[in-house]
Order: structure tokens, then sequence, then C-alpha cells
């Protein structure tokens, strides 16, 4: 039983007692005691004034006072106005701890069998082009709200819709054909998404001289943009594409299949993965028949054009696209499509998508269209929004080439982690290898902890180096506090000194030991808030404070050379524990720790 229900429950008793009355256990509110105060616990009395017929201060007086007469886990009380703080006897702590102890998955709830189905949408990326920073966000948070969503006991299906079709994947097609001299990843020792990619740069190139050249002609810019022969023959190679040109499908399939084995890497590299990969060119057709299924039944409408909508002025939105005058379809028809899918594929209960900021209109829009068309989970549909990521330089767009991609950043977050760590003397007396592991781990944590330690609803700066510092909210300050407790649990088992399953009570404990305990009970609320709130920051940032708050601990008290035993046990014990939540929390992120560094 938590502290918390157990001083409820003494609470209430003590209510009956003092003033005769039976009442709801919601009335008693009990909080982490402030800073400035002495406690570990503070009852909120403003709600038993009523009962009481007495000042807060007499109320909070009396309830105190019985409860220190009457329930063994307070030791000592105080009273602030209408605050009745609470000291937690140490036996209470050391009890706790060992609760903490016996379960090697503190906070984590594993899915029963009827747990609820949630489905979780991120990375979508297109086939036209390497992932960039802003994938490293949409694939970082998705990873992780998989995460939170699973230790929250529910069952997750991970999943990514790839953008495989469309005039984009033309321009890089098209481009290869004419400037690409027949090259592929293995004759130009390119990853096969970064060399689709320069074709799409390429396309971009070219179109701009083209329309450049043509205004100078005397066109105006929309004419000389509607009129390029390079922009003309990638709309004619869509159209050959959606008509099952075998020529073109080949071209296709060929270039995707360099980006897939690219994109492969990718994910690997950044610890991502996902339990079904559904492609636009597979849903979009789905899509396109759900939609002429509500336009029989009356859902939508069509225009003098032949062009099909919705008419969602009722749900004060306005009229939306859902397949164009020549039939073919617009991104919410592949939603839509999609959604149909994964409907047949698997029980949903809950639908997440892990989708940035600028499609909010978008998924309003296609939670309204799923409802309509009979999604159970239609109306509650998630869009787990996001903030742009932007790099000190300024923005990225990938047109024009100035995109940050993926496999270049972790790369360069890899090799200033493992010079930052040389030069702190971090990889003194490892070998190559050991040292490699360290600098992948500490560089990818620091790009990982940075990213997801920010409320994922703002915009972001990220900074490379201010994310690398050993000092701070930062990645490898956490890792190296985490390996730092490693090397004393090493230490302690050179020396034959064993933690027991149960560790012994009667010691008296410092308030900085207890206040520790207590942050390791927090972690269950911790990973509930993250999942009811859909924000990992919650965790990096509890993460952060729980290895503050040990480091403090670590600087003013002797762990191995305490005298007392019991005391040095139950140290031993407290650090081994912090170790393993620190793990926990940094593992839901998708972020590994060192034991050595």
């Amino acid at each position: 039983m938590k502290i918390e229900d157990k001083l409820t429950e003494s609470v209430l008793r003590g209510v009956k007692e003092l003033y005769g009355a039976d009442v709801p256990a919601k009335m008693v509110q009990i909080q982490k005691t402030k800073k400035e105060f002495e406690g570990h616990l503070t009852l909120v009395v403003f709600p038993f004034l009523k009962i009481s017929k007495k000042g807060p201060e007499q109320t909070a007086q009396e309830i105190g006072e019985y409860l220190k007469q009457n329930e063994p886990a307070v030791s000592a009380y105080n009273v602030i106005k209408g605050f009745l703080n609470l000291t937690v006897a140490s036996d209470v702590w050391v009890e706790l701890l060992n609760r903490i102890h016996a379960d090697s998955r503190w906070g984590i709830r594993e899915a029963a069998a009827d747990a609820p189905l949630v489905m979780i949408e991120y990375s979508s990326p297109n086939t036209n082009k390497p992932l960039h920073l802003g994938h490293v966000r949409n694939n970082l948070l998705g990873n992780a709200l998989a995460n939170v969503m699973a230790a929250n006991g529910n069952k997750v299906i991970k999943t990514n819709i790839v953008n495989d079709r469309g005039i984009h994947i033309c321009k890089s097609m098209l481009a290869w054909l004419k400037y690409g001299n027949g090259e592929t990843p293995e004759s130009s020792g390119k990853k096969g998404d970064h060399l689709v990619g320069d074709y799409y740069v390429a396309f971009d190139k070219h179109y701009k001289a083209e329309v450049a050249g043509l205004m100078e002609k005397g066109l105006s810019k929309e004419e000389a943009e509607a009129q390029s022969p390079l922009m003309q023959e990638a709309r004619e190679m869509l159209r050959r594409w959606e008509a099952g040109d075998e020529e073109v499908r080949a071209l296709w399939k060929k270039m995707n299949g360099w980006v897939y084995a690219g994109f492969d890497e990718t994910y690997k590299m950044m610890g991502v993965g996902f339990d079904k990969i559904y492609y636009e060119s597979e849903t979009y057709l789905e899509g396109k028949k759900k939609v002429m299924e509500g336009l029989e039944k009356g859902l939508f409408f069509r225009k003098n054009d032949g062009s099909v909508w919705a008419d969602l002025t009722s749900e004060g939105l306005d009229q939306k696209l859902l397949l164009r005058a020549d039939g073919t379809s617009v991104y919410m028809t592949q939603d839509i499509g999609t959604a149909e899918q994964r409907f047949a594929d698997y029980p949903i209960d809950k639908m997440i998508y892990v989708v940035g900021n600028e499609q909010n209109y978008h998924f309003q829009v296609l939670s309204i269209l799923l409802d309509k068309l009979g999604f159970d989970w239609g109306k509650d549909l998630v869009h787990f929004s996001y903030g742009m990521v932007e790099l000190p330089e300024g923005k990225m767009k990938s047109r024009e080439g100035t995109v940050v991609d993926a496999d270049d950043l972790m790369e360069a977050m890899i090799e200033t982690a493992k010079e930052t760590s040389s030069e702190l003397g971090k990889l003194d007396g490892l070998t190559k290898e050991e040292a490699d592991d360290i600098a992948r781990i500490v560089g990818l944590g620091a790009l990982k902890y940075f990213i997801l330690k920010v409320d994922a609803r703002k915009n972001m700066m990220f900074n490379p180096k201010e994310s690398i510092d050993f000092n701070g909210n930062t990645g490898p300050f956490i890792q190296y506090t985490y390996a730092r407790i490693q090397s004393i649990l090493r230490k302690a088992a050179e020396n034959g000194i064993v933690i027991p399953q149960t560790i012994p009570a009667g010691v008296e404990l410092s308030v900085k030991e207890e206040g520790l305990v207590q942050m390791l009970a927090d972690f269950t609320g911790v990973v509930e808030q993250a999942g009811a709130d859909y924000n990992p920051s919650v965790l990096a940032n509890y993460a952060y404070d729980l290895v503050k708050e040990y480091n403090q601990f670590y600087h003013d008290f002797s762990i191995l050379r305490e005298e007392n035993e019991a005391l040095k046990v139950f140290r031993l014990a407290l650090s081994q524990n912090v170790g393993k939540v620190v793990k926990l929390a940094m593992g839901l992120l998708g972020i590994e720790v060192p034991e050595r560094m």
C-alpha cells in the first residue's frame, strides 16, 4: 500500500473519531510537502473545517496529534496555516525501499490479456529523400510514446505509413532517368535514400532554371511554372504510374528499394522500429473506394467538375476536397484508406498519430470523416501534435538541399561524444571497441535526451554542443551518474558486500535519503502522468531531477566508507535502486545507459 493511501485511511478514521463524521476518501488531499517546509507529505485541512467547526490551525493541530498517537507511519508534524505537514518515520521509508527493491520493473505495468490496443503511427517518410532532423524528433517522440503507453498496461502496435507515391516521388525518378547515367548505391557508395534525395534536389535545380528561362522570355512566374517541360514530364510520369505503366512501375520499385534499405539503416542506428508498415501506394485505392461509399450514402457530394467533397460547415469547418476532378486522390483520401486497412488488420481501441502541428486542421477533419464513415475510434483519435525543430542556423528546406540528414547528425553526435569523453578522460583504459560503444551510447543519448526533454507541443532549437555537456540537464550527465552508481556497486561486490533481498529496518535516515526514496516511489506516478498527458518529457525531467538529488547525496554522505554496516547496506541498496529507476526511465525514452564511463 502506498504511504499516501495508508495516511488517507488514518485521516478518515481520525475525522470520524474527532468530529463524528464519515467523509469520502476524495476529501483527503495529500501532496508532497514544499521544499521550504519541514515534512514529507502535507494534508490540506480546509475541506474539514465545516465538520470540525474550528479554525484551520486548530483543526490541523487536532488531526496532526491524532495521527502522531495512532498512525505509526507519522513520527512528527507541524502546522502552517491550513496545512498539516507530516514527517514519515524512517522505518516506513525502509519498508518502501524494500518494495521498490523487490520489483525489477518498478513503475511499469504489464498489459493484461484484455488490455486496450493502442496503435501509434509515426515516422511517415517520403521515398524521395533521406530522413532529416524533423523526422528525428518525430521518430524519437513516436518510439518514446509507444514505450510509455505500453508501460501503462496497454497493448501497443507501432506503425509507419510510407509516402511512396505522388508527384514528389516522380520528380526524383525523372531526374535520375535524365541525369543519373545509371548511378546506383553500389556504384556510388552512397546510401540509397541519400542517392535518391540528391536527384530530388537536382530536379528542383533544373526546374528553377527552366522557370527562370521562360520568365526571361516574358512569361509570368505562374505561366512559366505551368509551361515548364520538366514539370509536365513529371506529371505525365505520375499519370503513367497511376495507370499501372510497367516501365514506370519497375523504375519506381527499384528506386524505392534503394530508399528502404537506407531507411532501415537509419532506423536501426536511431533504435526505433515498427510492428507494421503501410504504403500509400496500397492504401490510396482503398481510400477512393471508401469515399465513393460515403458519396453513395449521401455523406459527401460531387461538384459539377466531378470532384468529390465533404461539407463540414455544420461542424464549424469548411468544405474538404476528397477526390480531384480527374479522380486522383489527396492525402485525406489516403488517410481514410489507411484507417480502413488498419481497422481490418487490428481491433484498435485508440489511434494516435504523431504528426507535426502544421497538420492540426487535417487531423481535426480526419477525425470527423472517420466518425461519419463509422470507425469506432474516429471521434477519439489522438493527434499527437509536436512543434518544429530547428538548428541555430535556421530553417531547413529539402528541395534546396539545406536539410540536416539524420545520418549525418547521428554520426556527428557520436564523433563529438568521442572527442568530449576523451578530453574528460572518461574513455581511459578502455579498448577501442568499448570506447566506440560508449561514444555511440553517449552521442545518441545526448541527441535523444535533448529532443525529448522539451514538451513536444513546443517548437525547439536543437543545439548539438549544448546537448553533449556532461553537466546540467543533458543525457550525458544522467548517463554518467548511472555509470558512477554501477562503479560503486562493482567496488562493493569486490569488497564482498552483498545487498540483501530485504533491507533491515532500524536505521536512522537523513532527510536527503528519505527524499530519494520518496522520489523513487514517485516514478509510478510519473509513468502514469506521461501516459495520461501523452508527454514523454516528464520522464526526461524526472530522470534529471533524480540524478541531481542523488549526486548531492553522493557528495554529502559516505557510502562504501560508512562505518555503520546497516546504514552502508541501506545506502548501497538506495544507490542500486536509483540506478535501476534511471535505467527504466531512460529506457522508456529509448536511451541506453553505459555500465562504465
